[in-house]
């Protein structure tokens, strides 16, 4: 009974029907097929798009449909988002990691690679200020940092001076090995930080791998776009931002850059050693050894009646052992009698003081200033020889604040230049040719191009520096003012700026120039940049002295000035 009774219970499992047995065969094999058509089969089976398609006739299993979820990526886009990833990643492990320490002679140093627009190397010496050198253009900056002077090494070498002859070689190995390291060091940082952030962001390790490539082939570009534009000779041409009183120490003189700064390891030597003695025993600061064949002239102008601009050429006057003063004009303000006393400093400055009238100055300040003591008034293409220099001057023709007169523009400084052309030319006919030209406005002084080597004018309180068409270089010098008194009334004092040029002894030529740029009226920081002519660099060939046309024309030379000649707004004086 009980085997009757099982027998009609009915199996669930056994099928009934032929059409349900081979449907259970069918459904059997589904775990054997392929994982990828599994997945597809669930995908479809889940899906609530309208993409379903009839199930294919029993027995003909066909490909799965493509589905939506499997549609092409953009390539384009996850491509740029790896490369932002990388570089933000090498970026963080620059930042984070990728500083070295190494010793170089008597200091130990920091160096380290930094995302930089313009590259370069940056120099800092405490408490000195900064070295900016232009020695390659790539993505990263070198930047060195001292961190401190070794004691016992700067002790050996102050103790036995013989040493510094070898301190070149020992500068350039451990220069060399401090580079080598700080190589390896950045790949490993780049790599690192890309790799991770590549991880944290794709949660892929084949992802951040590829980051962390990536990473590498950028850090090997840039050093190849660095190798490739590399220039030894920027340290002809630095540019230092620190104490003013230590500048002419750190940059050097005129003879020093013109026969001997033509190797980077000689001028990062010297900076050692200038370092070296800065934190002798003493503590003080090393002294500035004048170039007994360069005379060296302070191009000054626009002072407008600022008080402060007086002790700041005083502090020049004595930092760089200058020879002469040259002011081209605008001292006074409104040109009065009440402000004469003024002017009296430029009798105590420490060198004797050329003045030639701006168009701010009366012909009472003129008076008032002539025949005061160290003072030297140049007027319509008068000559003077003014430490071993030959210099020839005219005054501005108009003076603007005087509102009854109707300013005469350009034509009436032409016509001012002329006379100094004229002036010119007697001289040179006579044998006894002139040096520098001056003139307070532009326009003027580049009536003098052809006759004079050298032309010095300000007036447009901002410097321009351009060889003219005829060989003569004109310089302009912006405001040693700072634009006067009145710059108080703008939201950001302008700067104070001022030149040192320096002159050969002999030929009277200029060798090179550093342009002193104070941040503003009150500021103690100041910017020293270094300029050489184009035909003063290591290797160039000399020109000839005997003529004012073998200057060439600038365009396009180490110090960066425009090539085209100076043009003052014409019915805009200052």
């Amino acid at each position: 009974m009980a085997r009757a009774a099982r027998s009609r219970i009915p199996n669930p499992d056994t099928p009934h029907h032929p059409l349900h047995r081979l449907l259970r065969t069918w459904l059997n094999g589904v775990p054997a097929l392929p994982a990828a058509v599994r997945r597809a089969y669930r995908s479809r089976r889940t899906s609530s798009a309208a993409t379903r398609t009839r199930p294919p006739p029993l027995g003909h299993p066909s490909p799965p449909t493509p589905l939506l979820d499997d549609a092409p990526r953009r390539p384009l886009r996850s491509a740029l988002g790896l490369m932002a990833v990388t570089a933000l990643g090498a970026w963080l492990g620059l930042a984070l990691i990728g500083g070295v320490h190494a010793p170089v002679g008597p200091m130990d140093t920091s160096m380290a690679l930094r995302p930089s627009l313009t590259g370069g190397t940056r120099i800092n010496v405490p408490p000195l200020g900064d070295l900016e050198l232009s020695s390659h253009y790539a993505p990263v900056r070198l930047d060195v940092d001292v961190d401190r002077l070794d004691p016992v090494r700067s002790r050996t070498l102050v103790d036995h001076p013989e040493r510094f002859a070898g301190l070149q070689d020992e500068v350039t190995h451990d220069v060399t090995r401090g580079t080598l390291g700080l190589a390896l060091h950045s790949c490993v940082a780049v790599a690192s930080g890309a790799a991770a952030l590549g991880l944290a962001v794709y949660r892929r390790p084949r992802r951040a791998l590829a980051a962390g490539g990536l990473a590498l082939a950028l850090l090997a570009a840039s050093a190849g776009t660095a190798y490739a534009t590399w220039n030894p000779k920027s340290v002809l041409e630095p540019k230092f931002s620190g104490l003013l009183s230590s500048a002419p120490s750190v940059v050097g003189n005129a003879r020093n850059i013109v026969s001997e700064f033509n190797v980077y390891q000689k001028e990062l030597a010297r900076l050692v050693t200038n370092v070296t003695k800065l934190y002798d025993a003493t503590s003080t600061l090393p002294v500035y050894q004048p170039d007994p064949t360069t005379i060296r002239v302070l191009h000054v102008s626009d002072i407008h009646l600022n008080p402060g601009s007086w002790r700041i050429i005083a502090s020049l006057v004595k930092q760089y052992r200058i020879n002469v003063i040259i002011d081209t004009g605008d001292t006074m303000d409104h040109g009065s009698a009440a402000e004469n006393h003024f002017l009296d400093p430029a009798s105590a400055l420490g060198a004797p003081y050329v003045w030639v009238r701006g168009n701010h100055d009366s012909h009472s300040t003129q008076k008032y200033l002539t025949g005061r003591t160290h003072v030297t008034v140049l007027d319509h293409g008068k000559v003077a020889r003014v430490a071993g220099v030959r210099i020839a001057g005219v005054g501005d023709p108009q003076f603007t604040p005087d509102r009854s007169v109707v300013a005469a523009g350009d034509p009436a400084e032409r016509t001012a230049g002329g006379r100094l052309a004229d002036s010119l030319r007697t001289e040179r006919l006579a044998g006894t040719p002139v040096d520098i030209a001056l003139a307070h406005n532009p326009t003027a002084a580049t009536e003098a191009d052809g006759l004079a080597p050298l032309a010095l004018a300000g007036h447009i309180h901002h410097r321009e520096n351009t060889t003219l068409p005829q060989g003569t270089r004109l310089m302009v010098e912006g405001s040693t003012g700072g634009g006067g008194l009145r710059a108080v009334q703008n939201k950001k004092p302008a700067p104070v700026e001022a030149s040192v040029l320096y002159l050969d002894r002999t030929t009277k030529r200029l060798q090179a120039w550093d342009e002193i740029t104070l941040g503003g009226l009150g500021l103690s920081r100041a910017e020293v940049s270094r300029h050489l002519p184009r035909e003063n660099q290591p290797g160039a060939t000399p020109s000839p002295s005997g003529s004012p046309h073998s200057a060439r024309p600038s365009s396009g030379s180490p110090s960066g000035t425009p090539s085209h000649p100076a043009r003052s707004p014409s019915g805009s004086p200052r």
